[in-house]
């Protein structure tokens, strides 16, 4: 591995370091100063006690872990290169939920303490602490916004709705978030207890609000000014399938890798307000950028209508399926269907020599890209194995008509060294899991597996 890839990995273990130790120093320094509040005292003092002070810390513990989930939805291009993509969608939805739980318990506990754990008068204090305490109207509206996101998180509802109408009920949370802001800074004590508090709580807030105003706003706002990204051409790949390439002014200053995506906006009509990830299909050149589409909603269907001259606006480069995360000399590249886009774009930009790169493609009817493919393969050296059919069991990744063999042994037949490379995989979700599995039972190190679901 070179020495700038080695600095790369140092400085991203350096920010996942910092980024955890600012966490869970914020989590400390709350509880701490729940406890100097005589917090534990009064989980011993009686049943309203105690129910008031556990619901000043799930607050406290909720509100550190909803400014952490506002970060997390900001795009910061260090954190983003530092732990990946699906890494931080874990994250989200891991501290998403956790956090909306503890506010779940905060509320409950809150009131029922303040009702003197009496059940029946529950109801009455909530509504009285909601009209008579300084921003608690917000701070129930903004309660509204953030169940209807955590319930249109949840996996089942989101199957059900569109992408589109997804990623707009999915903005509710930045006003969620800043609904409860009043109620916090107007009434906890535990936030405005002391000049120290005050300044945590102050500089935390305009931290979270900063980052979504640079990253989600600003910096767009930037990088489309600059560049005046246009289309060039749309071109049919498969049934369904279309490749648009795109320029602009200055691409060679745009900073983008293979391997990344970007959210694109086409200003063709109607729907131009919504944002769809598609990865590079082709290593950025300087002069143009290359996306391939599959039309499987209103969104990406009518990517095939585009004409000459459309202007896109773009949020990005995101991800870190690439050149960032490589580990060792030798790759692989596994990928199904339109799920080989980025890797596509890895095969064309990545450093390697003959040999050592193998390019795996389980694919219906035809491979995509199988020209341009076959092309890296005679003028490059790389090793290309294509799959066809679909699945040939539902608990295999590989296509019909490879015989009965194991998915392990296939694959160790295929790349008897596996483990001393670094693989890159792009799928259907399902798919992909079970490629993960198979990896995994073949002594593939953790940190030299790099994965982008293909799926919202």
């Amino acid at each position: 591995m070179s020495d700038a890839l080695g600095r790369r990995a140092r400085t991203d273990a350096a920010v996942r370091t910092a980024a955890w130790a600012v966490l869970w120093l914020s989590l400390l320094l709350v509880t701490y100063w729940w406890v100097a509040d005589r917090g534990v005292q009064d989980l011993i003092g009686g049943a309203a006690p105690a129910l008031t002070s556990l619901g000043r810390l799930s607050g406290l513990v909720a509100s550190v872990l909803l400014l952490a989930q506002v970060v997390l939805m900001a795009r910061e291009p260090r954190l983003e290169q530092a732990f990946g993509q699906d890494e931080l969608a874990r994250l989200h939805r891991l501290v998403g939920f956790t956090s909306f739980n503890l506010m779940l318990v905060h509320i409950v506990t809150i009131t029922w303490g303040y009702a003197g754990v009496r059940l029946f008068a529950t109801p009455q204090t909530l509504w009285n602490l909601t009209v008579t305490y300084p921003g608690m109207l917000l701070a129930v509206a903004g309660t509204v916004c953030l169940v209807m996101v955590v319930v249109t998180s949840i996996r089942a509802a989101r199957r059900r709705l569109r992408y589109e109408s997804w990623h707009l009920l999915h903005l509710y949370a930045y006003l969620g978030v800043g609904l409860a802001l009043p109620h916090q800074l107007w009434t906890g004590q535990q936030f405005l207890g002391s000049p120290a508090r005050t300044f945590f709580w102050w500089s935390a807030w305009a931290g979270a609000a900063g980052s979504v105003l640079v990253w989600r706003i600003a910096r767009p706002v930037w990088v489309n000014l600059r560049h005046q990204l246009r289309v060039v051409s749309v071109a049919d790949e498969a049934p369904g399938i279309w490749s648009l390439t795109v320029t602009g002014r200055r691409l060679d200053r745009l900073r983008v890798e293979a391997g990344q995506f970007f959210s694109w906006r086409f200003l063709d009509g109607p729907g131009w307000s919504h944002a769809h990830p598609y990865s590079l299909s082709a290593a950025p050149g300087g002069h143009t950028l290359r996306i391939t589409v599959q039309g499987v909603g209103d969104g990406s269907l009518a990517m095939g209508q585009l004409r000459p001259g459309v202007r896109a606006l773009v949020e990005g480069p995101h991800g870190r399926l690439g050149q960032r995360a490589r580990t060792r000399r030798k790759v692989a590249f596994l990928g199904a269907g339109v799920g080989v886009t980025p890797l596509r774009a890895l095969a064309e930009g990545m450093d390697y020599a003959p040999g050592e790169a193998v390019y795996l493609e389980r694919f219906h009817d035809a491979p995509l890209f199988a020209r341009e493919v076959d092309q890296l393969a005679r003028h490059r050296g790389l090793r290309v194995l294509r799959v066809p059919g679909r699945r040939r069991a539902p608990d295999s990744w590989l296509g019909e008509g490879i015989g009965t063999a194991s998915d392990l042994t296939t694959v160790l037949y295929w790349i008897p060294d596996l483990a001393e490379r670094d693989v890159y995989v792009c799928g259907p979700a399902p798919w992909t899991a079970l490629v993960r599995q198979t990896l995994t039972d073949a002594g593939l190190p953790g940190d030299q597996l790099h994965l982008e679901n293909f799926a919202w």
